[in-house]
């Protein structure tokens, strides 16, 4: 075996691959049509097809059928209903009568803290709790009060 100097060093059989030169003339093997075949698109200089082409064929957006409508300005509301807060309040999670946003959110009974929250008349309510949030239908305040408690409203802060 030779000895190894930097003169004949050379890399280990298989671990580099010849370059495939395209467009060098007949003799390389990949002159002529330089691997692009012949005619159509993608013989040509210049061409690009987009990510969402299909090949021609109608394309997935245009085959899906579209329905309905989406407001930009709509309000989008966390819902509570009074048989929620009833429960909660028979549970004794609640101390002190009173039920905010806050408190919701830690009892579970919505998910996020930055949304309002609209409190829906759904249930019954026997115990005299004071409730504040965002928004509330007619049948809950009713509700609400008729149980002895107070229905406040918050303001929202446009961000």
């Amino acid at each position: 075996m030779a000895k190894a100097i930097l003169s004949n060093l050379t890399p280990a059989k298989g671990s580099r691959k010849k370059v495939k030169r395209i467009g060098r003339g007949q003799g390389s093997g990949h002159g002529g049509t330089a691997t692009r075949g012949h005619k159509g698109a993608k013989s040509r200089s210049g061409h690009k097809f987009k990510l969402w082409f299909e090949g021609g064929q109608m394309p997935l957006t245009r085959r899906v059928p579209k329905f309905g409508f989406k407001s930009r300005h709509r309000h989008v509301m966390q819902e509570v209903n009074v048989e929620s807060l009833e429960r909660v309040i028979t549970e004794k999670k609640v101390s002190g009568g009173a039920v905010t946003p806050e408190v919701m959110y830690q009892l579970g009974l919505i998910s996020k803290k930055e949304e309002p929250v609209k409190v829906l008349g759904n249930g019954e309510l026997k115990s005299k709790v004071d409730v504040t949030a965002h928004a509330f239908s007619k049948s809950a305040i009713a509700k609400i009060e008729a149980a002895g408690g107070k229905a406040t409203l918050l303001t929202r802060s446009k961000s």
